[in-house]
């Protein structure tokens, strides 16, 4: 069974020959990855085929718009006029790439007519997207994603924060509704139709579209569900209607506590829910799997916070095994770490987490 076929099969809520797998994981572990196995891999693609991975990420259409700035201290600018900073920090004597917001460019506005002038709100036009076929002709039988880069996926409410300062807009909401309902109009505007044009480039070849946006926290969501439901369900209800409009299905990841938003997301007719990050508040899967297995798939669910980086191979298997007996049952499950293992990850638990894939995934 190919990964194409076994993705498919337990997508329809079915048993395969094993979970699908998918592998996330920061660029310094890859790097570790490759020194300490570079008997057996060379590069990133390598390692996926070592490790038995069934998806592949492709990265997309090519920006051509105007310069971006891009300084020799990290700091750099995207399409959306913020301001991000490469840092580089020393953690546990591994060094792990941190990106932080440095510059909201649309905090100190104060009056909608200032926002409706800022002059970096991004065009689709913006993107060269005829590389797209051809990125995703590099994969046979392997599941092909769009997921985009973590600074311009597909969102609503991380794209607002990082413009606006999270203070700034979670205030709009309440306070200010018409700047807020201004922003996530443009957001929402721009990508429904960045999403139109990758899938019609791609004409058929990308198996799963992934949008993100992170509405949780470790033991709650970051607003209200009722708030979720009025402010921003109508737009991801709205970029699934478009994804789907191609025949392809769509997966989102959030990171947090977010139990609650799961039937909403089940409502706007998501197929795949993204994370379960396991330490997080209302994240049990027993219960998670009984509430809602029948009617959306699950993708993550090993956690980054604990055993990986911190246990023994042992610790590891365990958690796999105790997450793979719940999720696994009757399909509807891809195995993954809840969000990218990082560089302080002992190369020995990363190769436990997929012996132990090989162990209990199969059906």
């Amino acid at each position: 069974m190919n990964s194409i076929t076994r993705v498919k099969k337990i997508l329809s809520h079915d048993c395969a020959d094993r979970v699908p797998r998918d592998f996330w994981s920061t660029a310094q572990t890859d790097r570790k990855l490759i020194n300490e196995l570079n008997s057996k891999i060379k590069n990133f693609e390598e390692i996926l085929k070592l490790f038995k991975i069934d998806f592949r990420h492709i990265q997309g259409p090519k920006y051509i718009g105007p310069t971006l700035k891009n300084l020799p201290n990290g700091t750099f600018e995207s399409i959306w006029g913020i301001l991000f900073k490469n840092e580089y920090l020393n953690i546990n004597n591994n060094i792990e790439n941190v990106v932080n917001v440095i510059n909201s460019p649309l905090n100190k506005l104060e009056t909608l007519n200032d926002i409706k002038k800022y002059k970096h709100w991004p065009s689709p036009d913006w993107f060269d997207y005829s590389t797209i076929y051809e990125q995703c002709l590099k994969y046979g039988n392997e599941i092909t994603v769009f997921m985009g880069d973590r600074l311009n996926r597909v969102s609503q409410f991380k794209t607002a924060i990082y413009l606006r300062g999270m203070d700034k807009f979670l205030l709009d909401m309440y306070l200010n509704k018409k700047i807020f309902s201004y922003i996530i109009s443009r957001i929402i505007e721009f990508y429904n139709e960045y999403i139109k044009r990758i899938l019609k480039a791609a004409n058929g070849k990308i198996d799963i579209f992934m949008t993100g946006d992170d509405f949780g926290m470790q033991r709650n969501t970051i607003i209200s569900v009722a708030d979720w439901k009025k402010y921003f369900k109508p737009g991801f209800k709205h970029y699934i209607d478009t994804i789907h409009s191609f025949n392809i299905p769509v997966m989102h990841h959030s990171c947090g506590s977010i139990y609650n938003l799961i039937p909403e997301f089940i409502d706007c007719n998501l197929d795949i829910l993204q994370s379960l990050q396991p330490n997080a508040e209302e994240m049990d899967f027993e219960r998670i799997k009984k509430s809602f297995g029948n009617y959306i798939c699950f993708h993550g669910g090993i956690s980054i916070q604990t055993n990986l980086p911190f246990g023994k191979p042992k610790d590891v298997e365990e958690e796999v095994k105790k997450t793979m007996n719940v999720m696994k049952r009757n399909g509807g499950y891809i195995a993954c770490t809840a969000h990218n293992i990082q560089a302080d990850t002992p190369v020995s638990n990363i190769l436990a987490l997929i012996d132990a894939y090989d162990r209990y995934g199969k059906y």
